[in-house]
């Protein structure tokens, strides 16, 4: 049997504490916020491999672990920026919203003393709850 077989057999609450033991044994090692992201909860990160299906990683997303890396992430993303580099460039997208919510962004990024991109990052890595994405249709 090989690693990723005895991860799914594993029980629930033996995930979540791998998954707790290993991403707190991870920040100890002081990584930048976006290699731990990429590591822990990235695509082909650790609790993406322990919870593969929408259902699981969904139920995974409302655990005290899942809160926990979160907090671990602020804490890294408090260090500062972090430089593009060939592992892991930097994207960008364009969203296109309502001049009424780009103003509640830009005062909203001033009450938190941040800028509007390290907001909008900060509120993309939160967990969403499904019923509060509109469908396709």
């Amino acid at each position: 049997m090989d690693s990723t077989e005895k991860k799914q057999e594993m029980d629930p609450a033996g995930k979540k504490q791998e998954i707790a033991r290993k991403a707190e044994g991870l920040y100890a090692k002081n990584p930048d916020w976006v290699s731990f992201y990429r590591e822990v909860l990235g695509l082909g990160g650790l609790v993406r491999r322990m919870y593969p299906s929408r259902e699981s990683l969904e139920e995974f997303e409302q655990t005290e672990e899942y809160a926990r890396i979160q907090e671990l992430l602020v804490g890294l993303r408090c260090k500062g920026p972090v430089a593009a580099s060939e592992d892991e460039p930097t994207k960008m997208i364009t969203v296109r919203i309502p001049k009424s919510l780009h103003d509640a962004l830009r005062v909203e990024a001033h009450e938190h003393c941040t800028s509007m991109n390290k907001l909008c990052i900060s509120k993309l890595l939160q967990f969403i709850d499904q019923q509060r994405v509109p469908d396709m249709t």
